[in-house]
């Protein structure tokens, strides 16, 4: 589906999600939902809905499905899938995974992690945020994510190593890599 936004502002309904043959498939509303992330969806959109924190991740009945994780703190910047997965997150801020047709495949219980990259996420337990630039009026907006334990898992939730080892250890050992650095 294709997502289609109202930009003259005269529709009870800011978004219009259309098939192939362009017919109207569902219709948000936007008294409920202030942006939808998506462009084209197959299973699921990712928006902000009004009056909740985050965004979320709906199914075309308008179904919320799960919490998407934010990449940057202070910044409306929504997870998106790598590898088939996308970062969730619940209630307390643990992080978990869903597989591109929205379900939840690892539950939410990790302080940090990465995507995916060849099938393996760099996790992270006991972890604080640090700020790391700017006092004054950006004091909020710039932090690292420090975790005493960082580890692997593999694309099933397996946690198969942690302990006492750096972030970059770890993304060393295993040959993990970023968007930015493909």
């Amino acid at each position: 589906m294709v997502v289609q936004y109202d930009t003259a502002g005269r529709e009870k309904y800011a978004y219009f999600f259309t098939n192939e043959k362009g017919d109207t498939v569902t219709r948000l509303d936007a008294a409920k939902y202030y942006v939808s992330f998506s462009d084209t969806i197959q299973y699921f959109a990712i928006v902000g809905i009004k009056n909740k924190k985050g965004w979320w991740a709906i199914d075309r009945k308008e179904t919320p499905l799960f919490q998407v994780f934010n990449t940057s703190s202070g910044e409306p910047s929504p997870d998106q899938l790598r590898e088939g997965m996308i970062r969730i997150v619940d209630e307390y801020g643990k992080i978990g995974f869903a597989n591109n047709k929205g379900v939840i495949l690892i539950k939410p219980q990790f302080e940090a992690a990465s995507s995916f990259y060849k099938g393996k996420a760099i996790v992270g337990r006991q972890c604080q945020q640090i700020l790391w630039c700017c006092k004054g009026v950006n004091e909020d907006k710039h932090y690292i994510i420090d975790c005493k334990l960082n580890g692997y898992i593999d694309n099933k939730g397996q946690v198969q190593k942690i302990g006492i080892y750096t972030f970059e250890q770890i993304q060393e050992e295993i040959g993990w890599k970023s968007d930015h650095d493909k």
